[in-house]
Formats: C-alpha cells, sequence, structure tokens
C-alpha cells in the first residue's frame, strides 16, 4: 500500500467503513498518512435495534452516533466529520450543493487519495448518491492535480461491467482493528458477529478472504 500523503474518506452511514475499508484506513494511520472520514448520516433509519434489542427509533441517532465514534478510535482516526444529512434521504439533497461539499472539503485537506461507493455499483441510493458527489467534485479537478479515487463496489453486476478490482488490500497485520470497528457498530452487527467469530476461530476461507482482503475500483475519468 502506497505510502499517501492524506487519504479522505467518504461514506454516508456509520458502518459503511467497517466492512470493507477499515483494515485500509488503519494500515494508512500505522503508516502515519492523516485520515478524515466524512460520514453523512447518523444512519438513524437502519432497521437493527440492538440483538437483543436495547434501543428504539426515537434513541438509535444517538445510539449510532457513539458507535460511530467508537469505530474511528478502533482504527485510530482523528479526525472524524459527522455532515448531518439524513439517512435515507442523500439521493434527493440538490447534487450541486453536495457536490460543493465534497468540493470544500478536499480543497480543505488536499488528499492525495479519497474513498468513496462506485455510483452505480454499491446497491444502496444513498451510496450511489454519496459516490456520485464525490466523482463529480474530484472530476472539477485538473486531471493533473487530482486525488486518487479508490471506490467500493459490491452490486452482483459490478465485476461484470467494471471487471475485477485492480487493488486488493491484504490488511491480515490490522485484521483486529477492523474486527474491532465492525464490533464497535453493535446495534448492527451483533447479531451477525457471534457467527463471524464462530468462522474465525474454524479459520472458515471464505470469511478469511473477507476480513483479509478489501477492494477497490480505481475510478477512471474520460477527462
Amino acid at each position: 500500500m502506497e505510502k499517501e500523503r492524506q487519504v479522505l474518506v467518504v461514506f454516508p452511514h456509520p458502518d459503511d467503513e467497517a466492512f470493507g475499508v477499515s483494515g485500509t484506513i488503519a494500515t494508512h494511520v500505522q503508516n502515519g498518512t492523516p485520515v478524515t472520514y466524512a460520514c453523512l448520516t447518523l444512519g438513524e433509519m437502519g432497521r437493527n435495534m440492538g440483538n437483543p434489542p436495547f434501543t428504539n427509533r426515537e434513541n438509535l441517532p444517538k445510539i449510532r452516533r457513539e458507535e460511530l465514534k467508537a469505530a474511528a478510535q478502533a482504527l485510530g482516526i482523528q479526525d472524524l466529520r459527522m455532515l448531518g444529512y439524513r439517512d435515507k434521504t442523500v439521493e434527493f439533497e440538490d447534487e450541486e450543493a453536495l457536490t460543493n461539499v465534497m468540493s470544500d472539503l478536499i480543497s480543505e485537506l488536499n488528499p492525495s487519495l479519497v474513498i468513496t461507493f462506485y455510483p452505480g455499483y454499491s446497491v444502496h441510493p444513498d451510496h450511489d448518491a454519496t459516490g456520485a458527489a464525490v466523482v463529480r467534485a474530484v472530476e472539477r479537478i485538473p486531471a493533473a492535480a487530482r486525488p486518487k479515487l479508490h471506490c467500493v463496489a459490491f452490486s452482483n453486476n459490478c465485476v461484470q461491467e467494471l471487471g475485477e478490482a485492480d487493488i486488493i488490500n491484504n490488511i491480515t497485520h490490522v485484521a483486529d482493528k477492523k474486527l474491532a470497528a465492525i464490533q464497535a457498530h453493535r446495534s448492527q452487527t451483533e447479531q451477525m458477529f457471534s457467527d463471524v467469530e464462530e468462522k474465525l476461530k474454524n479459520q472458515d476461507p471464505q470469511i478469511m478472504v473477507w476480513i483479509n482482503n478489501e477492494r477497490f475500483w480505481t475510478y477512471k475519468f474520460t477527462n
């Protein structure tokens, strides 16, 4: 993994960072690279309330805010931005205004690498809208000055239409931090984590590949 000047991670929901990129984040932090995580919403429309339930719809945003802080701490992220958008409404935000927010972040931080969702290949409308806004913001920058843009994709057709991921980061050395970040989002992950732990104990091949490897597509601009 290359040493970066600054990394900017932009996702719409708490826990988006945990599953697909937390090992990559932790590695950059270990390398001494500043990492900023901009999270657009608090995931307040999430269905899970813990297992067994330990919160309710009214208190879920407060719970998820604290879980997000705990996950960031587990990964060593010191610059966590909560942007205050509402869960499941990012697709309805004014595109120009949302793009300007992303442009302002990039101008402020001057990252050498930006990580977000690949628009059209990340299943959830909030994911796609967030990724699209980041793409538009990076595209505004002259080609020679653009940061690298690494995108997460996991739709059923992503490999068929995009090809295989061109970046695969082995994060075995920080897998414990990744697992800690996933566990930090307790309201959303508690039910599935016991199953994950059991498979990890048994060295289940599929779960080991999932935990230890994180894949990205480099976004290729046409101009």
